[in-house]
């Protein structure tokens, strides 16, 4: 999968953030080695502490399906 493809995702991820806060929503999209796609985006609490930025977002949910080698993450 090549660069625009996965900005593409990402851009996709970040109309999902919940971000009432800051404002500020992102979107991120990660490339496991076996080809498979994990997206994330941000979630805001309003315990600063408790927010998930979108990268951990994607990376807890490819671990969470059994990714553990990733090639890309944009």
């Amino acid at each position: 999968m090549d660069n625009d493809e996965l900005v593409r995702l990402a851009l996709r991820a970040r109309e999902r953030a919940y971000a009432p806060y800051s404002n500020i929503k992102v979107g991120a999209c990660l490339l496991a080695a076996k080809g498979r796609v994990f997206t994330g985006c941000n979630v805001e609490n309003a315990s600063y502490g408790l927010t998930a930025c979108a990268e951990r977002v994607a990376l807890w949910k490819a671990i969470s399906e059994g990714e553990s080698d990733f090639v890309r993450m944009i």
